[in-house]
């Protein structure tokens, strides 16, 4: 279905991708994966027709095949309405339902030989429109509706009036409707709640056509991907591994663990032959500075040839192509959490609370606790009440009935979803000098563990992307040295190694952690306690 081959690509002088080539068959599924910047959505792109690569070819096969591509940022005609959407989607569906009702009516009002003729057609529009599985349109559109949380939006409403989830889910059921051949989905997970997740995985498992998609959730990787194309962000070049991303990690924990052994044993085996080199090289010389006796000096020219034979066997392994390189470390974020201040045992409190918005009550009667070093992640469907709660927590927003106490030492670190609390005209150096007494130096070192380097930090925080928000969100609240952490959604916009950097520090955490957050890997983890949310009501789960 998807030939790509020898697809290279520049901009300017920087190669994004080098000789990429792999297919893909109807009845596959592949999770392309990398760092963040290594040229996914730039190949996906390409795949899809909206760029051009500077060498190379895409072909899809048969040429009537019908590609569906879903870009990170979408592009919804904001005057529109839902039910526009989801009418386009289904757009030759739809026509011929139309034209059905159509030659309905005519058969109707047909008489004599005009009979005939309008059953005819009737028949064949009626062939056509079963072929496009148009006996269930309706029923694919409620389903996918469903699925993804938006059966309850009224299709009458405008696009600009939806939220940024509810574009984005939106712009994935307009996709699943359309039934293509070929889905080239760009993170599709992105606001999608749990419920909506395992839905996604379940259609896309049995989808019959081909997917190609890029994701960070490695538990949605396991259970939809029948392969995995991992790009590397230092060769730029392409790899396939049969399996899901647990199986890719496995097979690259192997290959490490044998480049290391390899390289350690070829190390010896160079340090073996160099200090045989220098002794029979010392010995050789010590001889010559010791007698002119000719019967000593022959040995000792003997013993300085086999130290240049040994030097050429040593410059002839150094060389080959069998030597192994010292296994690499690609440039990955470093989060630490150093020297957390101890907070009281008691860290939150909350009592009877209800709170809501105008008239609309969104929680109602919770009483909640929190001890130093608790780790809960809090749960629960898009809108249910999740950012809320963290808002009344924070004290932005106050409740109408109860309380919300924090304990004695208690230093608050809030991470905004959208990381909408960071001032955009501020610059990430200008950010962490504010918030800790950093000299420019050691605050450029500091931001260097979170991979802003060189001429990054002067980059405004309106023109960084969201990835490199939630980066620089992170950094502050390590830098400020909070005691407790309310996240939401902390781990949305990063890569999968900085997804594992980040658990790596919240398990060496001191203090203590609520997360919003819906990559099951980390609620597996991280969480010793779960908070779900759901009509108004939080009950406390055993993680």
């Amino acid at each position: 279905m998807l030939q790509v081959r020898n697809i290279s690509k520049w901009f300017g002088d920087v190669n994004v991708l080098n000789q990429i080539s792999f297919n893909l068959n109807r009845g596959q599924r592949a999770g392309l994966v990398g760092p963040n910047g290594c040229g996914k959505s730039t190949l996906l792109k390409i795949i899809a027709g909206e760029m051009q690569p500077d060498q190379g070819r895409v072909q899809l096969a048969p040429a009537s095949l019908r590609l569906g591509y879903l870009p990170q940022a979408l592009d919804l005609p904001a005057k529109a309405t839902v039910a526009d959407v989801l009418t386009a989607a289904q757009g030759e569906r739809v026509a011929l339902e139309t034209r059905l009702e159509e030659l309905a009516e005519g058969i109707a009002t047909a008489s004599g030989d005009d009979l005939p003729a309008a059953l005819n057609a009737y028949d064949r529009a009626l062939a056509e429109f079963d072929a496009l599985g148009g006996s269930s349109l309706h029923a694919d559109a409620d389903i996918v509706l469903a699925g993804l949380g938006l059966d309850d939006v009224d299709q009458s409403r405008p696009i600009h009036a939806l939220s940024g989830g509810q574009k984005t889910r939106l712009g994935l059921a307009r996709l699943l409707l359309a039934q293509p051949d070929l889905l080239v989905l760009d993170e599709p997970t992105n606001h999608l709640d749990i419920t909506a997740l395992a839905w996604l995985e379940d259609y896309l498992a049995s989808y019959d056509g081909a997917i190609l998609l890029v994701s960070h959730d490695r538990a949605f990787l396991d259970r939809t991907v029948t392969s995995i194309l991992a790009l590397d962000d230092t060769a730029h070049t392409l790899r396939e591994f049969p399996g899901n991303y647990t199986d890719y990690a496995m097979t690259l924990d192997r290959e490490l663990e044998k480049q290391w052994a390899t390289y350690k044993e070829q190390q010896e085996r160079v340090a073996q032959l160099t200090a045989s080199i220098r002794k029979l090289a010392g010995k050789a010389k010590n001889i010559e500075n010791e007698t002119i006796h000719f019967h000593y000096r022959r040995i000792a020219r003997e013993l300085a040839h086999r130290a240049v034979i040994q030097q050429r066997r040593l410059e002839r392994m150094i060389e080959s192509e069998d030597m192994v390189d010292k296994p690499g470390q690609t440039w990955k974020m470093k989060l630490e959490f150093p020297d957390t201040p101890r907070s009281g045992q008691d860290v939150l409190t909350i009592s009877d609370l209800s709170v809501g918005y105008g008239a609309r009550t969104v929680l109602h009667d919770v009483d909640l606790h929190l001890s130093f070093g608790d780790r809960v992640a809090l749960i629960g469907s898009n809108g249910s009440g999740k950012t809320t709660l963290l808002r009344c927590i924070t004290g932005e927003l106050l409740p109408w009935t109860g309380e919300v106490r924090l304990g004695r030492g208690v230093r608050l670190g809030y991470m905004a979803q959208e990381q909408e609390t960071l001032d955009p005209s501020a610059t990430p150096l200008a950010l962490i000098r504010d918030a800790a007494p950093l000299n420019e130096t050691e605050a450029r070192s500091f931001l260097h563990y979170f991979l802003f380097a060189g001429d990054a930090v002067f980059t405004p925080v309106g023109r960084l992307s969201y990835g490199e928000r939630s980066r620089l969100a992170l950094a502050l609240l390590a830098v400020r040295g909070c005691n407790f952490l309310l996240l939401d959604e902390p781990i949305n916009h990063l890569d999968i190694p900085s997804r594992e950097s980040f658990e790596r520090a919240m398990a060496r955490f001191e203090g203590t952690v609520l997360a919003v957050v819906h990559d099951r890997y980390f609620i597996e983890r991280f969480a010793e306690t779960l908070w779900s949310v759901d009509e108004g009501e939080v009950m406390v789960l055993a993680a």
